[in-house]
């Protein structure tokens, strides 16, 4: 039995259209599909990734418009790194995202990786971060994980070091997205707040398989434990990271815009997900039924601060109703609701991309 990797994140958006505008126009990212959240089939569900939404690279929102504005704390997620291959590329995003008007700080050297921060319209915080050089950088291959490594005082003086932070990049903007620096990799991690780390610990290794591989602290704030797991070494697009905050401090996460709603991790078929079904509930983990979601299979369970935790089939795969080529172009629904089509579309704002309605 074994996660495959990370399979999507799905976030709270307050508007379908500014969203399909940040994440297409100014990340570069694919709308490959448009649809709606099958639960509540009034409101949009976008699924945005590489160039056929293989599992890893999809970022998913469900819009909820006019929706507060969501909280990151116990419970909930507090970021999503997507990758860069190289620092190169990396200062080219910082760049083209401030020549856009964006507030992005870093680069920021995480030691396992070097990466930077901004938000997208809704408040959600987003990393990008490069692929290297990874966590054989003080523990060797086969080992990761095993000890506690303080983040390195160096480290620690340039995060807070301004003119360290801002010097680094060119002041020309880059207003192309060159092949260097596109972000088609998927993500690199996810990071949620838990406040029990070594129960959080019990959870994705215990339960779910994941390996450690890595306990430092966060950073920005060394009074708080930061561990990473992970698949095959902790290879990027497979990782979970997870700070510990104290819950007599620390609120609790509250959704809303701009606010994960959970996170999926990739299950190779549908017979594994059902033995790890079978492996949540004699742990006493409360998980849903298989959800038919035509894309994919999914379960439903939380990690132990109550966190939306999906497992996912990594197919039939986001061709199943459409063309490759032509991904996202229309509205697709399950065949449980195409009766209802015409009530659905009226509910609906179309979507436009490049000039033409997408419907």
């Amino acid at each position: 039995m074994k996660i495959a990797g990370l399979h999507h994140i799905t976030i709270v958006c307050s508007d379908a259209q500014q969203t399909v505008d940040f994440y297409t126009g100014v990340l570069g990212l694919r709308l490959v599909k448009q649809t709606v959240n099958f639960d509540a089939p009034d409101s949009y569900h976008l699924y945005f990734g590489d160039y056929t939404g293989s599992p890893g690279s999809a970022v998913t929102f469900f819009e909820w418009r006019g929706a507060p504005q969501g909280r990151s704390g116990i419970g909930g997620a507090h970021h999503f790194a997507l990758r860069v291959a190289d620092y190169t590329g990396l200062l080219k995003w910082k760049r083209r995202l401030v020549g856009m008007g964006l507030n992005v700080t870093g680069p920021f050297d995480h030691r396992y990786f070097q990466s930077i921060y901004f938000r997208d319209p809704d408040g959600l915080r987003i990393e990008i971060a490069t692929d290297g050089p990874g966590w054989s950088v003080d523990e060797a291959v086969g080992q990761f994980g095993k000890k506690y490594f303080e983040p390195p005082a160096q480290l620690q003086i340039n995060q807070r070091n301004e003119a360290h932070l801002h010097a680094a990049p060119r002041p020309e903007p880059q207003p192309v997205i060159t092949p260097d620096m596109a972000l088609t990799h998927g993500m690199h991690h996810i990071t949620a707040i838990a406040s029990d780390i070594e129960r959080t610990h019990a959870f994705l290794s215990g339960v779910l398989g994941l390996e450690r591989v890595k306990m430092t602290s966060n950073f920005d704030d060394p009074e708080s434990t930061h561990w990473y797991w992970g698949v095959d070494g902790g290879q990027p697009g497979t990782v979970i990271s997870y700070f510990e905050k104290n819950a007599q401090t620390q609120t609790r996460a509250r959704m809303g815009a701009g606010q994960t709603h959970h996170l999926a991790f990739a299950v190779a078929d549908e017979e594994m997900q059902l033995r790890f079904r079978d492996r949540l509930v004699k742990a006493g983990c409360r998980v849903s039924p298989v959800m038919e979601r035509i894309y994919f299979k999914s379960i439903y369970t939380t990690d132990p601060d109550g966190h939306i935790i999906e497992l996912a089939t990594a197919g039939p795969g986001f061709a199943y109703d459409e063309d490759i080529a032509t991904l996202g172009g229309v509205l697709k629904l399950p065949p449980w609701l195409e009766s209802q089509r015409a009530t659905i579309t009226a509910a609906l704002r179309p979507l436009q991309a490049n000039g033409s309605a997408l419907r």
